[in-house]
């Protein structure tokens, strides 16, 4: 770190020195965002609470109010719309004012009007989002012999937390929301450990078991069962750059796995390979080629892998 001189003139205190340092134009200019309308950015507290009442919804009494009851369900479910749809529009508005620019006359209507338009239509997206989160705490309980009901994966398990926020977050992604579905997932990446980008497309009856250090990328596409572990990486295996060195965006660079795959913990799956319905990885396994149906890849000793006709892990 170079040594940066303090002004001359009357002696300034450390605050004052630090002060004027970090607002020299030569500092901050690389860390500071200003949008070109000072519209504020979104709010990481707001969209917090937003996943609170989402939940709240999703999984009545289990969040939000715990006495809620089918005679009240309606209003409970009511207020909670209404307040997701607000704080939703404003978030999205933000998130597209981050990255847009004026028109001509100084406005940004644009901006206000596809984040109404697209909140609504997530609000739409709701019931799908509900029923496909309830078979993954159905599997979750099915899968695991520890668990004794599906209300205490609810509760507990760190893959409901990161599915509910990636199911949440991956249907903003289609929808075009900028920024917004990254941040809703970091958070659930905070929280629990596991990574997934909104962009993965996951299948039903879906269960990451511990998941600490699971990551799935991306561009990945997970079948209907699956099945991951601890520490499982769906990765890239490499990036591309184009012409003048910069990353190719928006490839298909993740894995495939198809219906009723298991990867146990610590394997690593890299590129744009495909792991074959049925197929059963072991724990810490290499795999950067195809894997056909109903295969068995397991770790050689000393080391590598071999891929079985059959067998358990």
């Amino acid at each position: 770190m170079s040594e940066t001189r303090r002004p001359r003139g009357r002696k300034h205190t450390p605050v004052e020195w630090v002060a004027e340092m970090l607002c020299a134009e030569a500092s901050y200019e690389k860390v500071y965002h200003r949008p070109l309308h000072d519209e504020p950015m979104p709010a990481i507290p707001v969209l917090a609470e937003l996943m609170q009442r989402l939940r709240a919804v999703i999984f009545p009494g289990y969040f939000g109010h715990s006495d809620i009851t089918p005679e009240n369900m309606r209003f409970h479910i009511g207020a909670n719309l209404d307040a997701i749809y607000r704080l939703l529009t404003d978030q999205v508005r933000r998130g597209y004012c981050f990255f847009c620019e004026l028109d001509g006359a100084g406005n940004c209507q644009e901006c206000e009007d596809r984040a109404r338009k697209l909140a609504g239509e997530f609000l739409m997206r709701l019931p799908d989002i509900r029923e496909c989160l309830a078979e993954d705490a159905q599997a979750a309980y099915e899968g695991d012999p520890a668990s004794r009901s599906p209300g205490e994966t609810i509760f507990c398990y760190p893959s409901l937390t990161a599915l509910t926020h990636h199911r949440v977050a991956h249907e903003l992604f289609r929808l075009g929301v900028d920024l917004i579905p990254r941040i809703i997932s970091e958070m659930a990446h905070s929280a629990t450990g596991i990574d997934i980008h909104p962009g993965a497309t996951i299948g039903r009856r879906f269960f990451i078991d511990h998941g600490t250090g699971t990551v799935i990328g991306e561009t990945c596409v997970i079948g209907d069962g699956v099945r991951l572990y601890q520490g499982v990486t769906l990765g890239a295996k490499s990036f591309p750059k184009d012409e003048q060195g910069k990353l190719v965006k928006g490839i298909a660079r993740h894995p495939i796995v198809e219906d009723d795959v298991t990867v146990y913990a610590g394997a690593t799956v890299l590129g744009r390979v495909t792991i074959g319905k049925g197929s059963v990885i072991g724990g810490n396994v290499w795999v950067t080629t195809d894997v056909p149906p109903y295969s068995r890849l397991i770790q050689q000793h000393p080391g590598g892998a071999v891929i079985t006709d059959g067998g358990g892990i």
